[in-house]
C-alpha cells in the first residue's frame, strides 16, 4: 500500500484561495483533460503545481493525478489507475464543492464512478470502458 501523506491546510486560506481567478495554465490543463488528452493535461497542470507555493497547489495536484489515473486506465494499467485515484483524493478532499470556478462536486462524482469501474476488474483484464464517463 502506498504511503499517503496527511494534508490539513488552514480552512480560511483554502476558502480565500478558492475565490481567486483560475490561472491560465489550469484553464489549459482542464481543456486538455476535458478533451481526453490526459497525459498532456498532467504535464500542463504539473507545471502550474510546481510554480504555486500556497495550499491551492494541491487542488491542481489532485486534478493532475486524476488525469494520470485516466491515462493509466486507458492504457490498461489498472494498478496504476487505482493508485492515482487513491492519491488524488488526499489532495481534493479538503476543497469545497466549487473552487476557482471548478465544479469539484461533479468532478469527484465523475472520477469516483470511473474509479468504481476500475476497481471491479483484475489487472490484465481488458476493459470495455465507456469514455463518456
Amino acid at each position: 500500500m502506498d504511503h499517503i501523506p496527511l494534508f490539513n491546510p488552514d480552512p480560511v486560506e483554502i476558502s480565500c484561495s478558492c475565490q481567486d481567478v483560475l490561472p491560465a495554465g489550469v484553464v489549459e490543463g482542464l481543456r486538455l483533460f476535458n478533451s481526453g488528452e490526459y497525459f498532456q493535461a498532467h504535464e500542463v497542470l504539473e507545471d502550474v503545481w510546481r510554480e504555486q507555493r500556497r495550499p491551492i497547489r494541491e487542488l491542481y495536484r489532485g486534478i493532475l493525478q486524476v488525469a494520470v489515473a485516466y491515462y493509466h486506465q486507458n492504457r490498461g494499467n489498472l494498478i496504476g489507475a487505482r493508485k492515482m485515484f487513491r492519491r488524488s483524493q488526499v489532495w481534493l478532499r479538503v476543497f469545497p464543492d466549487t473552487c476557482q470556478g471548478i465544479n469539484l462536486a461533479q468532478f469527484r462524482q465523475d472520477f469516483k464512478a470511473v474509479q468504481a469501474l476500475v476497481e471491479r476488474f483484475r489487472p490484465g483484464q481488458i476493459i470495455e470502458f465507456d469514455h463518456t464517463l
